[in-house]
């Protein structure tokens, strides 16, 4: 089983290490993980947000 710590980019875990002394609730990880971000697409040379 892999770490959360595993899928995080540095940046990413520098944040969690800052907020670790306070209890993360489920959309604190989700919002580090970014599961919420917007995606883009590349359509006809133009990106495009999905």
């Amino acid at each position: 089983m892999y770490k959360l710590s595993d899928h995080l980019s540095d940046d990413e875990i520098k944040k969690l290490k800052a907020k670790k002394k306070e209890k993360l609730s489920m959309r604190d990880v989700m919002e580090l993980m970014g599961v919420k971000r917007d995606t883009y697409k590349r359509v006809r040379g133009a990106i495009r947000r999905k």
